[in-house]
């Protein structure tokens, strides 16, 4: 799995949870509807670590607890 795969299914679990749309979370954070749409699209295989930042912003919580799943486990990544 990409980073953006695993990115983009923590996203959706964290926005599911605290009950925001992704229109919401770039309201809020100033991210671009393109960014999150190319991550969610698999159009990138990574994620900048401002981007990871400002998504955790806007899910009010930090980005050691965005990154506090089993989705981010180094075996299950392709790091490439």
């Amino acid at each position: 799995m990409f980073i953006s795969q695993a990115v983009a299914q923590r996203t959706s679990e964290l926005l599911k949870e605290k009950k925001l749309s992704k229109y919401a979370l770039c309201k809020k954070t100033g991210i671009p509807k393109d960014t999150l749409k190319n991550i969610y699209k698999n159009k990138t295989q990574s994620v900048n670590l401002k981007t990871l930042m400002l998504i955790s912003y806007g899910l009010e919580i930090t980005v050691s607890e965005f990154l506090n799943s089993s989705l981010f486990n180094y075996d299950e990544l392709n790091i490439d």
